[in-house]
C-alpha cells in the first residue's frame, strides 16, 4: 500500500472464522495480538505482517470401570475437523450409556463429533452382565436356593441338593444336560 509522505495509514487485523490472531509483526518486531495498527505521519517504508492460527478445541473422553473409550483423555481437535470415538465393553460387561455434554445418548458403540466448533465432553458408562439362574426340585427333596436368583458375570452360585428321608438323588439336570 502506498502512503503519501506525512500521511497516516491504519490496518485492521481480522481472523477468519475458526482462526485467531497469533501475532502481528511490524518492521520485524512482534507486537503481539493486535486488532488494529496505525502508522501516523509516515516518513519511511514499513512492513506489517499478520499471522493467524487455527482454533483448537478439546474433547474430554472418559470411561467407567468395565470398558474403554478410544481415544481417551483430553483430545485436541482443530476447528471444523471431525473426530470419532469407539466405545467397547470388557468381557462380561455391556454399554450402559454414553453421556455427551451432559446428555444421555443411550448405549452407543461409537460417537462422531463432526465439524467441531466448541469444546465437548463424552463419558461412557458400563454395567456388569447379570444372569438369572432358576432352580427347582421334584417331590422328595429340595434344592437351596430354590427360587430364581441373579448372578453377576464371573461370580459363583452354589446349590445344596438334599433328598427327603426315604429318597435319594436320582439326577441333577443343568441346562438340559443330566449330570
Amino acid at each position: 500500500i502506498g502512503v503519501t509522505y506525512g500521511n497516516s495509514q491504519s490496518f485492521t487485523i481480522s481472523p477468519n472464522t475458526g482462526y485467531h490472531i497469533d501475532s502481528v509483526v511490524v518492521d520485524g518486531v512482534n507486537e503481539g495480538l493486535l486488532t488494529n495498527r496505525n502508522f501516523n505521519a509516515v516518513i519511511a517504508n514499513h512492513a506489517i505482517a499478520a499471522f493467524f492460527s487455527i482454533d483448537v478445541f478439546t474433547i474430554t473422553a472418559g470411561a467407567s470401570a468395565g470398558g474403554s473409550i478410544t481415544p481417551s483423555g483430553a483430545v485436541s481437535v482443530n476447528y471444523g475437523d471431525s473426530l470419532s470415538f469407539a466405545i467397547s465393553p470388557n468381557t462380561g460387561y455391556h454399554i450402559d450409556s454414553v453421556v455427551v455434554d451432559g446428555v444421555n445418548e443411550g448405549a452407543l458403540a461409537s460417537r462422531d463429533f463432526n465439524g467441531v466448533t466448541a469444546d465437548h465432553a463424552i463419558d461412557a458408562f458400563f454395567s456388569i452382565d447379570v444372569f438369572t439362574v432358576t432352580s427347582g426340585a421334584s417331590a422328595g427333596g429340595s434344592i437351596t436356593p430354590s427360587a430364581a436368583g441373579s448372578v453377576n458375570y464371573g461370580d459363583t452360585l452354589s446349590f445344596a441338593i438334599s433328598p427327603n428321608t426315604g429318597y435319594h438323588i436320582d439326577s441333577v439336570v443343568v441346562e438340559g444336560v443330566n449330570e
